[in-house]
């Protein structure tokens, strides 16, 4: 799959999660020290981030406190910013000035998906192809001084898990 084809995917599965957490946004999740309101913000200003990056625009780094970008539509707020950074990396030439960011994007949603549907007791089983897809992407690349503060450390898999578990796995995350 092409990289757009996987940022529109796995930001639509995402975005059917965010969908169902409008009455528990302070709710806990697998991300140490956020809750679900924490996350959606944070995703939305990783998409902002990403779309202003594409557009060839100084973006700010993002902060370990996301800034309240949700409103009162996490929903919408969420589906506007995906939208966005889609209509920005479709643009002739973005994709392959930007190198691996689209890539990061997809599987930056595509995790925060897991976790807020995780945190909200929604099903939080990923689209076998995206999991292995995003994957493979980050397999190797998350050294112990890439890791900083936003990944736990990897946990050990059975050989035989599912793509899903392994991404989980390797990112920090408990299934």
């Amino acid at each position: 799959m092409d990289p757009l084809e996987l940022f529109e995917r796995g930001t639509e599965w995402t975005a059917g999660k965010v969908a169902g957490t409008t009455d528990k946004l302070d709710w806990t999740t697998p991300c140490d020290q956020w809750d679900v309101r924490d996350v959606l913000n944070h995703m939305i200003d990783t998409q902002q981030y990403f779309a202003a990056s594409g557009r060839g625009e100084e973006a700010a780094p993002l902060s370990p406190t996301p800034p309240p970008l949700i409103g009162d539509d996490p929903e919408a707020a969420y589906d506007a910013s995906r939208r966005e950074t889609s209509r920005v990396f479709r643009e002739p030439g973005v994709i392959e000035r930007t190198g691996p960011a689209l890539g990061i994007a997809f599987c930056d949603s595509l995790i925060h998906g897991w976790d807020v549907a995780r945190a909200t007791g929604q099903d939080d089983a990923m689209p076998d192809e995206l999991a292995a897809a995003a994957f493979s992407m980050l397999d190797g690349q998350l050294t112990d001084d890439r890791r900083g503060n936003a990944f736990a450390p990897a946990t050990d898999v059975a050989d035989s898990a599912s793509a899903q578990e392994k991404l989980l796995a390797y990112t920090g995350r408990k299934a």
